[in-house]
């Protein structure tokens, strides 16, 4: 197999992996700050005990997340030098920016969160919750501002040619606030929220239909519920500006992401659809016009479409970016739906009573995991053939002496590990999920206090 295409697999394979984590960290950290606030507020242990129980899963995805993540830095020297030797300034100003700022916030204020709840007063562990919680959402910051950076370079000039050519700041903010960078972070930052809110969602849904830590479990259900609506009807709102910035910068993407091949016509939106590259049709649901309207506005307006692009210079893989697009949108939408109905039976007092809902947030915990994977799916295939968008192409960006089975090795023995990594999360994270969201006796506490007030009613 070729080299470029094995290197390419071996990024994209670590990468979404190492993508599981990081959004569930930012999104538990919401839960954790809002379970500890309440208790803060209200006195209620409940809320405390959420606080602890969620903390302890946060350790487990915080932990992985971490050691997944070097990985990549390695195969930026191993697999792609030339690109590293390019972006390096870029990059080295972002990555710095995340250790020095980013990363020294989370770190600092994580073994106050994890060990200090016995140490330190309540407002102090607290403010470290919310210490934590923001360096997350910065270290955020940089890794889009880097990746938004490769989608739309601005605050650069390039120094040297051939392969000595790089590109060198010239303006720290304008590389920082590109055209897409923001947009891109709002969108990442509400996806890891609607992660960590379904995870706390499905977890609490089990435990109320097993009829397990009833109480305890309804009011976070609530809260989590709140979020995740929140966040599933932002999503709708910055999905679609980033879409129409897209369509300004990268209007070659913005083709592949409805199959429009017209050079400049009024454009389609599809609901469902199959694209064939040959005939440079699609096939399926479609709102006549509807891509036109959704940009300008006006069913009349056309669109710049594939064809007035060179072949070289637009996605190979039009049906494969066309369909991991429209998976995210899909899956926008069921979670915007979900989040509607449930908030509706809430209103209506029936939130609890319905089970077979409470069965579909058990299994919805994967799909805000999968909207984020297809969408980043869908920008970086979208971006092809550039790996920095029209000024390195992919192909000239690989290191020059790895051999294709020196990345198909270190493929399988990354496919290995990571493999035993997954079924080492699962395992602890189910061992937590079945010890429950109480201490070893506390529970028996709980109960027994409860047992004596009913016999005093009584």
């Amino acid at each position: 197999m070729d080299v470029e295409i094995l290197a390419r697999l071996q990024f994209a394979f670590t990468i979404a992996f190492h993508y599981i984590y990081p959004p569930l960290s930012i999104g538990l950290g919401v839960l954790m700050v809002a379970f500890e606030g309440l208790y803060l507020k209200t006195k209620n242990k409940e809320y405390e005990t959420l606080a602890r129980f969620w903390t302890k899963i946060f350790a487990l995805t915080f932990g992985i997340g971490v050691a997944t993540g070097i990985v990549m830095e390695f195969e930026f020297g191993t697999n792609w030098a030339t690109y590293s030797k390019f972006v390096g300034d870029v990059f080295g100003s972002a990555l710095a920016a995340e250790g020095i700022f980013a990363f020294a916030l989370e770190s600092g204020f994580l073994g106050i969160l994890l060990f200090g709840w016995n140490r330190v007063t309540p407002v102090v562990h607290f403010i470290s919750t919310v210490g934590v919680l923001f360096g997350s959402m910065f270290s955020a910051v940089w890794i889009v501002v880097a990746n938004s950076w490769q989608q739309t370079p601005a605050g650069y000039h390039i120094v040297g040619e051939g392969l000595r050519a790089r590109a060198e700041i010239v303006d720290f903010w304008a590389m920082v606030f590109n055209p897409s960078s923001v947009d891109r972070l709002l969108h990442v930052w509400v996806g890891a929220f609607l992660a960590g809110a379904f995870l706390v969602l499905s977890v609490h849904a089990y435990y109320l239909l097993k009829g397990r830590y009833v109480e305890i479990s309804k009011k976070a259900f609530k809260i989590a519920l709140v979020v995740a609506t929140v966040s599933s009807l932002l999503q709708l709102v910055i999905g679609h500006h980033s879409a129409e910035g897209v369509a300004e910068n990268q209007p070659a993407k913005l083709a592949a992401f409805e199959g429009h091949f017209d050079s400049l016509a009024v454009a389609d939106m599809y609901i469902m659809g199959w694209v064939d590259k040959e005939s440079q049709t699609v096939t399926g649901i479609k709102i006549p016009n509807g891509l036109s309207f959704l940009l300008h506005q006006d069913f009349e307006t056309p669109v710049t479409g594939l064809n007035a692009f060179p072949e070289e210079d637009r996605p190979s893989q039009v049906n494969a970016v066309f369909q991991f697009y429209h998976l995210m949108v899909a899956i926008g939408m069921a979670l915007i739906g979900m989040t509607l109905l449930a908030c509706w039976f809430w209103w209506r007092g029936k939130l609890f009573e319905k089970k077979w809902l409470l069965s579909a947030f058990v299994w919805a915990v994967i799909l805000p995991q999968l909207a984020n994977q297809f969408g980043w799916f869908a920008a970086e295939m979208g971006r092809q053939p550039w790996v920095v968008y029209g000024l390195l192409r992919t192909s000239d960006a690989l290191s020059k002496a790895v051999t294709a089975n020196q990345v198909l090795f270190s493929l399988i023995m990354f496919a290995f590990i990571y493999t035993l990594l997954l079924a080492l999360f699962l395992y602890t994270l189910n061992k937590k999920i079945q010890h429950g969201p109480y201490d070893e006796g506390e529970l028996d506490d709980r109960n027994r206090q409860k047992e004596m007030v009913e016999e005093m009613v009584g």
